[in-house]
């Protein structure tokens, strides 16, 4: 694989594609909970079980997504002659807003509900929160939406101010136990944009962090870093090394797509290697750790990488290979406004909460429960591109 070589910032069909499916994925398998009676092999396997259902692959899948798009989007920022800490600032803000929004969402799972402030509301008014600091506002610069941000800022400070839970009231009650999924994904994302940026793209060195990334989860499991252990909650990886390997995985994805475009032979040979690789070391490590994405076991995180590689390479294959887009269109919002997409279903339960309104069983249940959890996945993505067609979007 060439090291050095220019990277085009045109933006790939194939990598907005396996987003908008894979978002549309994970609003599905959210909400699998509103259902009864479907197959175990689509929800998450618990903690003690050595498996992973659907629902374990799904958010793997985005943290791929996330690295395979870290190199177009530095080097877009290069193009506009921004300097190396100019981008590394901007990946710190987009690093804050995920946690900010990772760690309220968090805390909203514990939100008491006997609290003066109800906890459907406090939803809403959190995600009403989001949209206003983070809108993607056509004029940013102007006193209008400055008095909106600052809006959305003393919303979220009075947000934090009344949040209850069996801790206690207000921040003191707010907890750090995990960082949700936009935390996860935030952390992802600054490590490999970090990993990626000061090296340069080189792609060796990729390589060397995504070994490391994966040795250090398997050093974690195997007690190699209980020295370490008193600094654990101070100085860490996230997800003991797990969640940047699989983000560094689609970096070096990209990197071998943008390398190899002349050398298209190369380029299949060199990631699905990558993939049977990745796979293999899961599959014999098994034994080990098992396979757990609740415990972020390495073998969970190899064997998902490598699925992810290879969900990439068939849509490769579809847009980029055959040209065959027409499908992607209608589910276009989910890959361009996939932050959007992903938030409006909180404001929906939250409503549905207030009103206590349920669909009839029949709804919920086996074959029609998951035809319905489909069409509402897919009613949010274009819920989601009408919004984007009158620019209301976050943008972090």
């Amino acid at each position: 694989m060439a090291e050095g070589l220019p990277i085009t910032t045109s933006r790939l069909i194939s990598i907005d594609a396996f987003r908008a499916l894979t978002m549309i994925l994970m609003i599905f398998v959210n909400d699998l909970w509103t259902l009864v009676d479907i197959p175990d092999w689509l929800e998450h396997v618990s903690a003690e079980t050595d498996g992973m259902g659907l629902a374990d692959i799904v958010f793997p899948a985005f943290l791929f997504i996330v690295g395979l798009s870290v190199p177009y989007a530095i080097q877009s920022r290069r193009k506009k002659g921004d300097p190396t800490l100019r981008i590394f600032l901007h990946v710190i803000s987009r690093t804050i807003a995920l946690l900010v929004m990772g760690l309220f969402l968090v805390n909203a799972e514990t939100y008491s509900e006997n609290a003066m402030v109800p906890r459907n509301l406090w939803m809403i008014l959190l995600i009403v929160a989001f949209f206003l600091i983070w809108l993607d506002y056509k004029k940013p610069d102007t006193p209008l939406v400055k008095s909106l941000k600052a809006i959305g800022v003393g919303l979220l400070i009075g947000l934090i101010c009344t949040y209850e839970s069996s801790n206690g009231n207000g921040i003191k009650a707010m907890e750090i136990s995990w960082w949700g999924i936009l935390g996860l994904i935030g952390w992802a994302y600054f490590i490999s944009s970090a990993v990626y940026l000061f090296s340069a793209g080189r792609v060796w060195i990729q390589v060397v962090a995504l070994i490391l990334f994966i040795f250090f989860s398997s050093a974690n499991y195997l007690g190699w870093l209980e020295p370490l252990a008193s600094i654990r909650n101070y100085v860490w990886i996230s997800g003991d090394g797990s969640m940047p390997a699989l983000s560094m995985t689609g970096v070096l994805t990209a990197l071998t797509y943008k390398n190899l475009t002349s050398q298209k032979k190369a380029f299949w040979l060199y990631t699905i290697g990558l993939a049977v690789v990745l796979i293999a070391f899961g599959i014999i490590t098994r034994p080990i750790w098992g396979i757990s994405k609740i415990n972020a076991t390495p073998s969970w995180t190899t064997i998902c990488s490598g699925i992810s590689i290879f969900c990439f390479l068939l849509i490769v294959f579809i847009t980029d290979v055959r040209k065959v887009t027409n499908w992607y269109r209608p589910i276009k919002p989910a890959g361009t406004s996939t932050l959007t997409s992903y938030l409006l279903p909180y404001i929906h339960y939250a409503l549905l909460g207030m009103i206590w309104i349920q669909l009839p069983v029949f709804f919920r249940t086996g074959a029609v429960g998951l035809l319905k959890s489909l069409l509402y996945a897919i009613l949010i993505v274009l819920i989601t591109g009408l919004m984007e067609k009158r620019n209301i979007r976050l943008k972090i």
